[in-house]
């Protein structure tokens, strides 16, 4: 039988499942990961579509690509997929891509450290991998910069009131609310749905009256938020919770005031939240910061030293955490189905 699309993935969850394709896809036009990211997106978004919707696709789902890499010192290339956007770096993706291109042989594991770099849409991102018996263990990645844009900025919220918030670079731009501000409301799974509301109005409110602009990449504003709060767990110095949006938040449409809650404690959200703590002076740096997710899994982080991007002052970030390959997957789509971008409902999507 002939198939229109013939996808090879390896599935895989650091909480959060990613899907990372090995195979399938033709050769992409550019001289950077960013620029075959943006051909990507202007020229085949089918392939996001297709992974990430239904039936091959759920909400809370993230993709990855791996490409061959364009700067001479990275190992491969990886593109990263999400429900609304093509973020130009993603940390839990990062780990998941990581350990991939070990396990399966991609890249040779040596153990018990294997480093090399991969080329992300954001440049070139380093990676530590501690292994063991074949497995890899552990991933340190050496983020991109991160920088705080607003610190304590007031936002008016339809149904919440004024809340404060921060804004951080961490490979995508975060709106970071303390969950403190809201009644009743916890960072735990069973209120997922609650996290999710709140989360998706802030967010909109952000983008209508806190302008971000990063130097290297205009156009990018803010794409997703993050609760924040205490944590009781002795392994962990903070808890978070960060939303993803399925669909664009509209004020006046009760049904879009949703999102998908990140299963794993989020290493980009961990990079913009540490920036936002060091620029307030309550994370210094060489100090670990150990992030809860809503699962109680653990990421740790370490601003390494100081940078700047453009006008901002920066750090650069280090996040570590682990993913697990869950299984191995060819997906096609059928020259008859009618659904060739996959499809949504509004039991599920915004």
């Amino acid at each position: 039988m002939s198939f229109k699309r013939m996808i090879h993935a390896v599935e895989t969850h650091s909480g959060e499942p990613m899907r990372v394709i090995t195979g399938g896809v033709p050769n992409i036009p550019g001289d950077t990961v960013y620029e075959q990211m943006k051909w990507l997106k202007e020229n085949d978004d089918q392939l996001r579509k297709l992974m990430l919707r239904e039936p091959r696709g759920y909400p809370p789902l993230c993709c990855n690509l791996i490409v061959p890499p364009k700067h001479p010192d990275a190992a491969a290339g990886f593109i990263v997929m999400e429900q609304v956007e093509y973020p130009v770096m993603s940390g839990g993706n990062t780990i998941s891509v990581a350990t991939v291109l070990l396990e399966t042989g991609m890249i040779p594991m040596q153990e018990p450290v294997t480093e090399f770099k991969i080329e992300s849409p954001a440049g070139l991102i380093g990676i530590r991998a501690e292994c063991r018996n074949g497995k890899v263990k552990n991933v340190t990645f050496e983020n991109v910069p991160a920088f705080a844009a607003h610190l304590d900025a007031k936002i008016a919220v339809p149904e919440l009131g004024k809340v404060t918030v921060d804004v951080g670079w961490g490979g995508m731009f975060y709106v970071i609310a303390d969950v403190r501000q809201f009644d009743r409301l916890e960072l735990v799974p069973e209120q997922g749905a609650e996290i999710a509301r709140v989360s998706s109005l802030i967010l909109r409110a952000a983008q209508d009256q806190l302008p971000v602009e990063h130097p290297d990449y205009p156009g990018i504003g803010i794409t997703i938020s993050q609760l924040s709060g205490p944590t009781a767990n002795p392994a962990a110095d903070r808890k978070n919770a960060v939303t993803m949006a399925s669909g664009p938040v509209d004020f006046d449409n009760p049904a879009t005031w949703t999102g998908s809650v990140d299963r794993c404690p989020c290493g980009t959200g961990t990079c913009a939240r540490m920036a936002t703590l060091h620029a307030k002076g309550e994370l210094a740096l060489h100090q670990q910061f150990r992030h809860e997710g809503v699962l109680g899994t653990v990421y740790t982080g370490e601003l390494v030293r100081k940078t700047k991007v453009g006008p901002y002052d920066a750090v650069v970030p280090t996040v570590g955490g682990q993913s697990w390959i869950t299984g191995y997957s060819t997906h096609v789509l059928d020259p008859e189905d009618p659904f060739t971008e996959g499809f949504t409902v509004g039991d599920l999507w915004a």
